[in-house]
């Protein structure tokens, strides 16, 4: 009888346990108490819509102030277009390079959801500013009641200083946002991991929104009203988003920073040095794994068999005690240290095939939209603002984000049985031709319109519609619902779990230094052309040759799509540890689902 009890009681305490697994989430995450989580009350949709709802008035206020600063830089700066469209570039890039020093914040000290709250502060300020350089006196850009052919330096000063207040505000903002998104949906759960997939989607579809908000109510403002009305406006949206983040504080779940994620690969690579000499091993499982209980944070990864000279790291040598291997890492690592060390090696040669890609997208904020300035605009009787034509490229991205979520992920999940429906890489490969589609059908609109400039040297293309532009906007839309939401799920989903914050930042830079190499090749193109005969950028676009520039970049980004084909091919994803075994838990798996 009491053996009977005491199966029971063993029986009760299974379930007991299996039951305390489902309600909390043991994902090294915390409630705003600092307790383990409670699955049903936290995180999930419950929580993300709040994350979404603020990426939507983030994104309204940033794209009400990025779409139409090329044309406040040629109207009220009197800056020429090659000089605008290099300040855009400029002020892009640090924009979206910025995020590398605020995920590193975020990830080591901060933690996700103090980074974001600093940054919105950070964010409001440079809004203010910007208002006060349109209402206060002493700030605006020409005397009370009179024209001007330059600004004063006092309003540069105060204009320049409020925009990057913004990329420094965005730094923060942006990779610690969407990761702290993403956190709330718990890996190991199948049911959460799946929603985590559409999560970016999602995610994007809130952006967009904000995007196309923006380029037609903002811009609307700025066009009939005043740019400090816009600015009012902006403001008074992101002290909103404030509000909303703070309220949803009690549904989230949060992740305590780390420390230096750069440590434990500096670690490995110095044990791997010291260890260079000794030999391979035949069988990974002699490598040297913490076990499960063990791992404070994040989840163990599988063996893989790239950079084995990695692997050495992890060669307990017969004079290292137990003690040893837990106290001093930079003698021994564990496998899933090297493979950390592995993801982010393995991400360099991916990161430098998109730089094309995002060369290419970046004339949609700059010449696409100066295109629009030179012709008919007029529809009936309403005047569509330049920088409102930019709304098709978040239309475009809306359609793609949406048919791929709900047509495409379906039928492909039916048809390859994989949970992703396909590869995160073959997802941005698909943008990436795109890419190459728009920058054709871009040259060929600009060498039409070039050609009614010259049949018509007096009106100029004012006799052409601004929906000429349209099929370049949409195609670039488009294509980025692949690219871009790609990017964003490739980069958060391929770090190490620590490093989630900077593995988006990583995404944002590769927009940010395609920003800086699009300046570098309109300086360098224009040197050449110019030393060569006529200049393809001349003071206006009718005097300038885009189309031909335009015809470089598709050819360069078709070029580089052949290389970024055979990186795709050989990639090996990121494989989480599923059993105890480190050698075999990599066989009879398709990684790509794993991460």
């Amino acid at each position: 009888m009491e053996k009977r009890n005491g199966s029971t009681e063993a029986r009760y305490a299974v379930h007991h346990r299996d039951n305390d697994q489902e309600e909390l989430v043991h994902d090294s995450s915390l409630d705003y108490k600092g307790r383990v989580p409670l699955r049903a009350s936290t995180g999930v949709w419950k929580a993300s819509l709040f994350i979404i709802a603020i990426e939507f008035s983030e994104r309204l206020s940033y794209f009400g102030i990025a779409t139409s600063l090329i044309l406040y830089l040629t109207r009220v700066i009197h800056q020429d277009i090659k000089t605008a469209a290099k300040s855009v570039n400029y002020w892009s890039g640090v924009t979206t390079l910025m995020p590398l020093l605020g995920g590193f914040i975020a990830d080591a000290y901060l933690g996700r959801y103090s980074t974001v709250f600093i940054s919105v502060i950070i964010y409001l300020l440079g809004l203010i500013l910007l208002t006060m350089s349109w209402f206060v006196p002493s700030l605006k850009a020409c005397e009370p009641g009179h024209m001007c052919q330059e600004p004063r330096k006092e309003h540069e000063v105060v204009f320049f200083l409020a925009i990057y207040l913004i990329s420094i505000a965005t730094g923060g903002h942006k990779p610690s946002l969407e990761s702290f998104g993403a956190d709330q949906f718990d890996d190991d759960n199948p049911q959460e991991r799946k929603k985590k997939m559409s999560y970016f989607n999602w995610w994007n579809f809130g952006l967009c929104c904000g995007l196309l908000l923006s380029v037609t109510v903002v811009v609307y403002v700025q066009d009939h009203v005043n740019w400090g009305a816009a600015d009012i406006l902006l403001t008074a949206v992101m002290a909103i988003s404030l509000v909303i983040f703070i309220i949803g504080r009690p549904y989230y779940r949060y992740r305590s920073p780390t420390g230096s994620p750069l440590t434990p690969m500096l670690q490995v690579l110095v044990a791997a040095i010291a260890k260079r000499n000794l030999p391979h091993p035949s069988d990974p499982s002699e490598l040297h794994e913490v076990s499960k209980s063990e791992k404070a944070q994040g989840r163990l990864l599988c063996h893989t068999k790239t950079l084995k000279f990695l692997d050495k790291a992890a060669i307990a040598e017969g004079n290292e005690s137990s003690t040893e291997k837990q106290i001093n890492p930079w003698k021994l690592a564990s496998v899933t240290k090297v493979e950390e060390m592995k993801l982010i090696l393995n991400m360099i040669p991916i990161w430098l095939a998109t730089l094309p890609f995002g060369i290419c997208i970046a004339q949609a904020s700059t010449f696409f939209i100066k295109q629009g300035t030179t012709l008919d605009r007029k529809v009936g009787g309403f005047l569509i603002p330049p920088a409102s034509i930019y709304a098709l490229a978040a239309i475009g991205m809306i359609i793609s984000v949406t048919l791929y979520e709900k047509v495409l992920v379906p039928a492909l999940r039916h048809t390859t049985g994989s949970e992703r429906g396909i590869k995160i890489l073959q997802r941005i490969g698909i943008g990436m031709f795109f890419s190459v589609v728009t920058m054709a059908m871009a040259a060929v609109v600009e060498h039409r319109r070039l050609g009614v400039v010259r049949q018509n040297p007096l009106t100029g293309s004012t006799s052409m519609s601004v929906f000429w532009l349209a099929p370049q906007f949409l195609i670039v839309g488009f294509g980025d619902g692949f690219a871009l939401v790609g990017l964003q799920e490739y980069f958060y989903d391929q770090v190490p779990d620590s490093m989630r914050s900077l593995g988006i930042a990583l995404y944002l830079s590769v927009i940010g230094a395609s920003n800086f190499l699009s300046s570098l090749m309109i300086t360098a193109v224009d040197h050449l052309t110019e030393k060569h005969g006529h200049s393809w950028f001349g003071k206006d676009l009718n005097s300038s040759r885009l189309d031909k520039f335009y015809w470089l970049l598709a050819g360069m980004a078709a070029v580089n799509m052949l290389f970024y084909m055979l990186l795709a091919r050989r990639y090996t994803y990121k494989n989480v540890q599923r059993s105890v075994a480190v050698a075999d838990c990599y066989e009879g798996d398709d990684p790509s689902t794993l991460a």
